[in-house]
Order: structure tokens, then sequence, then C-alpha cells
């Protein structure tokens, strides 16, 4: 049985992703480690881990009568998180929407036996792997980017990394 590696997440559009740059480079510029290429950020919404091919399409059936009530995230923070190692772009403010969101989508990979996770919920953009430790700094200007829908995305393993890639409804 074939079994993808899965999250559902905020993937942004190329207008965000410059946006994005703009911001995170200067604010990463002197942070040590690996930077992630600007095509595989995004925003994790729920992770899946590893998921049976065969109910791909009753994942994405599921999913799509979830309902986004549009909503604003503001990254404002450039951070470290020592466990997995990264320096991050974080929102310090979870919209009620983006909560919902998240329950919603959690409810949907419930009947699959998922579980949510316990951990409080920090939305946030990856910008460097293997990062050195750092203190964390407000941006000089914050990022708010404006969404409206999600996607289910694809964690590809290579040498260099993961590659992100969202999945399309080609699968139904």
């Amino acid at each position: 049985m074939a079994e993808r590696r899965l999250f559902f997440g905020l993937w942004p559009d190329d207008r965000q992703r410059n946006m994005l740059r703009d911001q995170i480079q200067p604010a990463i510029s002197g942070v040590e480690g690996n930077a992630v290429n600007r095509r595989n950020w995004h925003v994790t919404l729920v992770f899946i881990g590893e998921f049976p091919e065969e109910k791909m399409p009753e994942l994405m059936v599921r999913s799509m009568h979830v309902d986004v009530t549009p909503f604003r995230l503001r990254m404002d923070r450039v951070s470290y998180w020592a466990r997995p190692k990264i320096a991050c772009l974080q929102a310090l403010t979870v919209p009620d929407e983006l909560r919902q969101l998240k329950a919603d989508l959690e409810e949907v990979v419930s009947h699959f036996g998922i579980a949510a996770e316990k951990a409080d919920y920090k939305p946030h953009i990856t910008a460097v792997r293997n990062a050195r430790p750092f203190e964390p700094a407000r941006l000089a200007r914050t990022v708010e980017l404006r969404w409206d829908s999600f996607e289910l995305i694809e964690s590809i393993p290579g040498s260099g990394g993961p590659t992100y890639r969202p999945v399309k409804q080609e699968l139904l």
C-alpha cells in the first residue's frame, strides 16, 4: 500500500511570495543555516503525516466541504525554534477565522483516525532550517496576507530537504 506524506496548509500565490521575500530576506540575512526555497514557503494548518494513497480521494472530498471565512494573517516576528532548529516568520496573533479553519480540518482528518495536535497553534513560515540560535525580533514592517482557501500539500523527501507541492483536484 503506497503512502504519501501530507498536511493541510496555506499556500501563498506568487504575489504573496514576493511580499514575503521582501520581508524575509532582510530579517534572516544574518541567520546561519540552510535557507528554505521560497517555492516551499507555506503555513501548516494540520499535519497528517503518512497517509494511504487510495484514501486520498475521500480526504479531498471531505475537505472540499470545509468553508473558509476570509481572514488576514499578520506575520510580525522572526523567531528561532530550538527543537526543530528553524528560523521562521511568525504570526503572534491567530485570527478566529484561522482557528475555526484549523478546527474544521482537524475534524476532517479525525475521520481517518488522526488526532489533533495538542500543542498551542503558532502559525509560521519556515525560512531557515538547521539554523543557529538567535534572539527573536519584531519585523521592521509586518507582512499581512489575506487568505480565503487552503491546500492539501504533499511533502516529498529529497537530499536537500523536502519539497512541497499542492495536491490538485485531479485525484477526484
